[in-house]
């Protein structure tokens, strides 16, 4: 509703994120249980306390005429769509989707028990996946729960961060995840809320 509503303030004190395989869409069914809504996608693990920054960048070029000295109008020639976060769990799902695809394999179950290796290829290939994330907040005026869910059907990580190995911090592997248009049409990302805030009156 318009006008000024405390109850519409919403800050994502938890919130997990999820990669599945691209073209799955974001879950529209709200249960108990995340994971249970969740199913077929992976869940990421810890994420720093930074938690996640949503970035939406459009570049405008103006076209200009003789007659004026401002623009007389905008063409959008790129949207960049981009979710950055850093995981703090080092793992099979983790490491590949940070150094960009792959698998990490056991080198020999017999001679080397619990050994395991993951192979950086020289020529980086195309890693699309899905991204979903999710948070929970509590609305001030009823105590109710809402959930907000953000998901990019169609994406991959085109930025990763450094990662700093030191004695007094743990290890992050930090990563800009980037949404790509989809050939069949489908919407760059998509926003699915459990919050009566967005409904009509």
């Amino acid at each position: 509703m318009a006008g000024t509503n405390s109850s519409e303030i919403r800050i994502a004190g938890v919130g997990r994120l999820y990669v599945a395989a691209a073209g799955t869409d974001v879950p529209k069914t709200f249960t108990s249980n995340a994971a249970t809504d969740w199913t077929g996608w992976k869940d990421l693990g810890f994420t720093g306390g930074d938690g996640v920054t949503f970035g939406k960048k459009d570049k405008l070029e103006p076209v200009d005429v003789w007659q004026a000295v401002s623009p007389v109008h905008f063409v959008y020639s790129d949207r960049d769509l981009t979710l950055k976060f850093s995981l703090m769990q080092f793992n099979e799902d983790t490491l590949p989707f940070f150094m960009g695809g792959g698998t990490v394999n056991a080198v020999d179950a017999t001679a080397n028990p619990g050994v395991y290796q993951y192979d950086v290829t020289d020529r980086p290939s195309v890693d699309a996946r899905a991204l979903g994330l999710e948070f929970t907040d509590v609305r001030a005026d009823d105590g109710s729960t809402v959930t907000y869910r953000f998901g990019i059907p169609h994406g991959q990580v085109t930025a990763s961060d450094d990662i700093k190995l030191a004695r007094k911090a743990a290890a992050q592997l930090g990563v800009t995840f980037t949404a790509m248009s989809a050939a069949d049409g489908k919407a760059l990302a998509s926003f699915v809320m459990k919050d009566a805030s967005y409904a009509t009156a």
